[in-house]
């Protein structure tokens, strides 16, 4: 069935639409990359059958310019409102399964999110992450091994999660570094540190992707996670998540990012029970174990 059939659009006007649709795509014929030839025939090709399909109006063409200059607008060093969009429109989750082909018993990826940033402090194994975050405490043990089972020793671990209030450090705008950090694994592959018990919380909704959700009935809120970027020479990198079992929210993530495999239990420890440290812990506490398998990086992304 053609658009002109189903949108009573005379045969005159299709032809006038698919023609130039034709040679916008033609115009890149001559691009000497052929992967990015590729990539811009077929936005063009995708964009113009949308701009059919619905027959957007100019009014909703100035509104999307608008929407698309606000979300520049807001972006900064700190904010990244493009992959707040990318992520809610399951843009960044299905752009990682194409990328991450399944290997073994390989950890799965999911979202990097929008609140990465570089130059976090290091710690030493069983260091603590939080350098003053509001939240319960958790520990976080494991290993990194290859698929291979062979443990993956010096592996950095990149790890940054939001604290009990649902914020990252770089929302307070006040420069402070908390609830991130770096540490390696050790010669046997293991790592382990204590962090914040992760709680759920809304991605920003103050831009314009906040007002998208809101005016399409979407809920703002991620389930409960922590950040994971693993590194390793001769292995892919992984950026991944690990959530929490029983989190009403881990059917209805608003970036689509939770794996079955990533859920897993976060055992609470009543206040006096010994830490695996001997850390005082004023409270309870929390324990989660990550065992973490890299693929090799021969493998496809």
């Amino acid at each position: 069935m053609t658009l002109s059939s189903t949108r009573g659009i005379s045969p005159e006007q299709s032809a006038r639409e698919e023609e130039l649709a034709a040679r916008v795509q033609a115009s890149f014929d001559s691009c000497r990359d052929p992967r990015l030839k590729e990539l811009m025939q077929a936005l063009v090709k995708h964009l113009h059958a949308f701009l059919r399909e619905v027959r957007l109006t100019e009014e909703e063409w100035h509104a999307a310019i608008e929407f698309l200059t606000a979300a520049g607008r807001i972006t900064d060093d700190r904010r990244q409102e493009f992959i707040l969009l990318s992520d809610t429109l399951g843009a960044s989750m299905q752009t990682v399964a194409i990328n991450n082909d399944v290997r073994g018993d390989a950890t799965e990826a999911t979202v990097f999110g929008p609140f990465f940033v570089e130059g976090s402090p290091g710690i030493e194994p069983g260091g603590d992450i939080s350098f003053g975050a509001a939240g319960e405490p958790c520990w976080i043990e494991g290993t990194v091994s290859g698929v291979d089972g062979d443990p993956v020793p010096g592996a950095r671990i990149e790890v940054w999660e939001a604290d009990e209030d649902g914020f990252y450090d770089v929302q307070y705008g006040d420069g402070r570094v908390a609830a991130r950090a770096h540490l390696f694994s050790g010669e046997d592959g293991t790592y382990r540190f204590w962090g914040i018990t992760p709680t759920p919380y809304p991605v920003p909704c103050d831009g314009p992707v906040g007002k998208m959700l809101e005016a399409t009935g979407r809920s703002p809120m991620r389930a409960s996670h922590l950040h994971f970027m693993v590194e390793a020479p001769g292995c892919r990198t992984l950026v991944t998540h690990i959530f929490v079992r029983g989190d009403a929210l881990l059917g209805s993530d608003t970036v689509f990012g939770v794996r079955e495999s990533l859920i897993k239990d976060f055992e609470r420890r009543p206040p006096g029970t010994p830490t695996p440290d001997g850390r005082v812990v004023d409270g309870s506490w929390t324990q989660v174990r990550f065992d973490i398998v890299l693929a090799p990086s021969d493998v496809r992304g």
